[in-house]
């Protein structure tokens, strides 16, 4: 071990790090809940010796230790210094060897210096409360409290009060729990957190809503009909479709749903992102469709939408069905560059949009290409085009062009045209 002398103020940045990662188990350990949790800093280590002093020099030893008896003389209450005797230059005496603290004095040594880490009455107040309410006490759910705002926190104690005395939370959506205070999508946000304090997921107990699909007909002879273009596919229902369409291509712009332009045996259907997958891919009449399409943002969402969207369909569908593959359009490499004046680095709120490293393994290489370049950590021209901006008409060209493509590989298939 390499010989270090560390000074008060070494020591005290040392404990703000120590504060940080610990505080949470300290409070949980004052409530009886874990090990007791001590801050300890080594404050010469690799220093027991008197030759070890005389490497360092006698300057700076005579100025380390006169900073500690000056720490000494000021320390708040609760600060201990411990002392072993070593022998320097002949003379033994007791030296500083280690700082050891509890929470609260860590807490006053660094808050000297800085805003502290932690407000401790809080933490213990939050603490007991969560105790108090039958709550899993641990030190990450602790810390995940403490984040909370006032009004959060006080949703999540009655929450967890509720379903302890509520075992079983089916008659209710996730947006019906008669929960004080808890407005309709607080399970959005805090159901990860409930789930953990409360030592159940109420987001697998409540009632599922049936899947209800937004759609447009866009067959030019369903058209002519006069019928309805416009309609919603409720599972469970006893609805049906107009016509058992030979195309789905799925969007994710309402306005790209209700706009676009005649295809024939065609339906379009507006997505929902990333929850839409597992319901899409259980729709029969979409299983049953020759061709499944995707068109979404060329953005870091987009293709894990895209890439999810294929996992699903690659799994058979529970009336035994068999797998669906799933092409895309406007997706590609090629799109990216084609429509580049149109590309964004800032969503809706200015915020800048930000770079993904998650793995998607249902791209093609094309689609690969595109979401590498959008989503890079790096240097990057644009991070988004987004799907309304595109003419429809390029869409519904490319989507016969693509239906074309898959019909060419199968000679049972029928021409399709526009």
């Amino acid at each position: 071990m390499t010989p270090r002398l560390i000074s008060p103020a070494d020591a005290v940045e040392s404990l703000r790090r120590m504060v940080h990662r610990k505080w949470a188990a300290a409070v949980c350990a004052d409530l009886g809940v874990g090990d007791p949790v001590t801050f300890s800093v080594p404050l010469r280590p690799g220093v027991s010796t008197g030759s070890a002093v005389a490497r360092i020099g006698p300057a700076p030893w005579h100025e380390w230790y006169m900073r500690w008896r000056e720490f000494a003389d000021r320390h708040p209450a609760g600060v201990v210094i411990v002392r072993k005797p070593m022998s320097v230059q002949g003379v033994t005496n007791d030296y500083p060897t280690t700082l050891v603290v509890d929470l609260d004095a860590a807490v006053a040594l660094v808050s000297g210096t800085e805003p502290p880490t932690v407000d401790v009455a809080r933490a213990r107040a939050l603490a007991s409360s969560l105790r108090s309410t039958g709550a899993v006490l641990t030190p990450a759910t602790v810390r995940a409290a403490y984040r909370l705002g006032a009004d959060d926190t006080e949703v999540l104690l009655s929450a967890v009060t509720w379903l302890r005395r509520h075992p079983d939370a089916g008659a209710w959506t996730a947006r019906q729990l008669p929960v004080p205070g808890m407005h309709t999508k607080w399970l959005d946000t805090h159901g990860a957190l409930l789930r953990d304090v409360a030592g159940r997921d109420v987001r697998d107990e409540v009632r599922s809503r049936p899947a209800v699909l937004h759609l447009t007909y866009v067959d030019p002879d369903h058209a002519a009909s006069g019928r309805r273009r416009h309609d919603a596919w409720t599972t469970g229902d006893t609805h049906d479709i107009a016509y058992q369409p030979r195309i789905v291509l799925v969007v994710e712009n309402r306005d790209s749903r209700l706009w676009f332009p005649p295809v024939r045996d065609t339906i379009v259907v507006e997505g929902g992102g990333h929850a839409a997958a597992a319901l899409l891919a259980n729709v029969p009449w979409i299983h049953a469709a020759d061709h499944v399409v995707y068109w979404g943002d060329i953005d870091a969402d987009g293709y894990a939408i895209l890439d999810r969207f294929r996992a699903a369909l690659a799994e058979p569908a529970p009336d035994e069905a068999p797998p669906k593959p799933v092409a895309s359009i406007l997706m590609d490499a090629g799109d990216l560059h084609r429509y580049a004046q149109h590309g964004v680095n800032h969503d809706k709120a200015g915020r800048p949009i930000k770079s993904s490293s998650v793995p998607l393994s249902h791209l093609t290489e094309a689609e690969a290409t595109a979401y590498d370049t959008i989503a890079t950590a790096g240097p990057t021209p644009f991070r988004r085009i987004e799907q309304e901006v595109i003419p429809l008409a390029h869409a519904a060209t490319r989507l016969l062009d693509v239906s074309h493509e898959i019909s060419s590989h199968d000679p049972s298939s029928d021409h399709i045209t526009q």
